[in-house]
């Protein structure tokens, strides 16, 4: 049985928005080491597998926007959906201090099978997501943890990426709404700068001209289904607020 790549939620849909949740799930096929990178149960609970709770808040936030939800269905470890195929941490044998046993040697007729079975699937069904809707606004979710190994505790609730070449950079106008809210701290190209290149949003938006945010959220405030629903609440309306005030 072939492993299905991705999933779709309300492709029919026909808000203008589009949900990409690219590490959405610490699933591991079982055609790789049947199932099992060779992690404990509790590193597999952890960031380095995927996007703690951003799957729930792209799910509601799909219903609220009306709009449909792309999600990867395979876990981060076994190859990174949000890297350029030629990025060094396509495959990661090493993160935040954790060996990924599975990954340690690694040979480049396995890495290029992940890429066939897993990443660039994901990736059709998000180009042909995009390429049947008339000017679709991308917004990547992605969560982040809240504080690495060795590294101070990280303040921020929610950060927006945004790439400094992207001409009409709707992110920007995303980070302005979010700073209207009193109770925020949003990191502008925080936690992380910028977008990488090959990486979804660059893919997927920036190479072809389209509005796109990639929001970040801190995972101990997303760890629940009411928090996600929350969150994805609060966030839908100051989506639209920005596009509106954008003028896109």
């Amino acid at each position: 049985m072939v492993h299905e790549a991705f999933k779709i939620f309300g492709a029919e849909r026909p808000g203008r928005w589009l949900i990409t949740a690219d590490h959405a799930t610490n699933l591991v096929p079982s055609e790789i080491n049947n199932g099992d990178l060779g992690l404990s149960a509790q590193d597999m609970q952890r960031h380095i597998a995927y996007d703690i709770g951003a799957l729930g808040v792209s799910l509601k936030l799909g219903e609220l926007l009306d709009s449909p939800v792309v999600c990867s269905n395979f876990s981060r470890l076994v190859i990174d959906p949000n890297r350029g195929r030629n990025d060094p941490t396509l495959v990661m044998r090493l993160y935040d201090g954790t060996i990924v046993p599975a990954n340690a040697d690694i040979d480049e007729a396995e890495e290029a099978r992940r890429i066939d079975a897993y990443y660039a699937p994901y990736h059709a069904a998000l180009d042909e997501m995009t390429n049947t809707r008339q000017d679709p606004v991308i917004v990547a979710m992605h969560s982040f943890s809240p504080k690495l190994n060795g590294r101070k505790p990280r303040p921020w609730e929610i950060g927006i990426l945004h790439a400094a070449h992207d001409t009409r950079n709707f992110g920007k106008h995303f980070i302005a709404r979010l700073q209207q809210e009193p109770d925020l701290t949003v990191g502008d190209n925080e936690p992380y700068a910028g977008h990488l290149p090959g990486d979804t949003i660059d893919r997927l938006a920036l190479q072809n001209g389209r509005l796109n945010t990639l929001i970040e959220l801190r995972q101990d405030l997303i760890t629940s289904e009411k928090d996600q629903h929350d969150w994805a609440i609060r966030l839908a309306p100051m989506l639209q607020d920005a596009l509106n005030q954008s003028g896109y």
